[in-house]
């Protein structure tokens, strides 16, 4: 039967990858890497960097467009789901055409691919298709809100005090917790800006483990437009942009004495 590796990549440095990562990586006939047009390039290199540096030589490299989520004309959740199937119908033509019944196919994915990524469930649709079988093993990787946390030197979590993980969309549904942290990914609208409490700490990081990574950290009240202006300067920089932000109110750095 065939097989599929969904291997976690950490947040771009090859030196994050786990030696279970390591092993799968260099344990497979074939690597798919997908494309996210000119603007997005260096996404794409990043993966062929880890195959340079933990791949084999003989390692077949299948490097395919990725389809693009249509945002206008439809809501959110249509909208995901629609792209959703688009990339199954792909992954079930490369898994079909690209890869021999007892060969091994790798997908490396950003951080870990159980938080906040689609590829386990868009390769359960695949399955649905009945367009091909295959077996999945899931290598967890370095989140990105493991290599936050270790760039700020700061815990992930206030004194016996629980974690709240959200998208920016959500984060005014959970935050301010005076009980807890929230740690914020997925934000292209910056729900952060909109926070005014002058008890909350950000921490903040793009570009995570890459030669351009970016860091402030800060009352927010403070560093809310700097961060604002820089990400916005890095991004016409660059084409894209990858970051994520740690929020903490002083009541709960104090823990279970607040």
């Amino acid at each position: 039967m065939r097989q599929v590796y969904v291997i976690g990549i950490g947040t771009g440095d090859p030196r994050h990858l786990t030696l279970e990562a390591v092993d799968h990586l260099a344990g497979a006939d074939v690597v798919f890497i997908p494309r996210k047009g000119e603007e997005k390039e260096m996404l794409a290199e990043v993966r062929r960097e880890m195959v340079r540096h933990h791949g084999r030589k003989d390692q077949r490299i299948v490097e395919f467009d990725l389809p693009r989520r249509r945002s206008t004309g439809i809501g959110y959740e249509e909208g995901v789901a629609e792209w959703h199937a688009a990339i199954a119908d792909l992954y079930a033509g490369l898994l079909r055409d690209q890869l021999e019944e007892s060969e091994a196919a790798a997908f490396l994915v950003w951080g870990d691919p159980m938080l906040y990524d689609s590829t386990l469930r868009i390769l359960e649709r695949v399955r649905g298709l009945d367009a091909v079988s295959f077996a999945v093993t899931v290598v967890p990787g370095i989140t990105s809100i493991q290599a936050l946390a270790a760039t700020h030197a700061i815990p992930l979590n206030a004194i016996g005090q629980p974690v709240t993980i959200t998208t920016g969309r959500r984060l005014t549904e959970t935050f301010p917790d005076p009980a807890g942290t929230a740690v914020v990914m997925l934000d292209g609208e910056q729900a952060f800006l909109a926070l005014t409490d002058p008890e909350v700490t950000i921490y903040w990081g793009a570009y995570l483990g890459l030669p351009q990574q970016v860091i402030i950290a800060g009352k927010l009240g403070l560093v809310r437009e700097e961060i604002a202006a820089r990400r916005a300067a890095l991004r016409a920089d660059h084409g894209w942009i990858m970051d994520i932000y740690l929020l903490r109110r002083t009541d709960a750095e104090r823990g279970d004495e607040a």
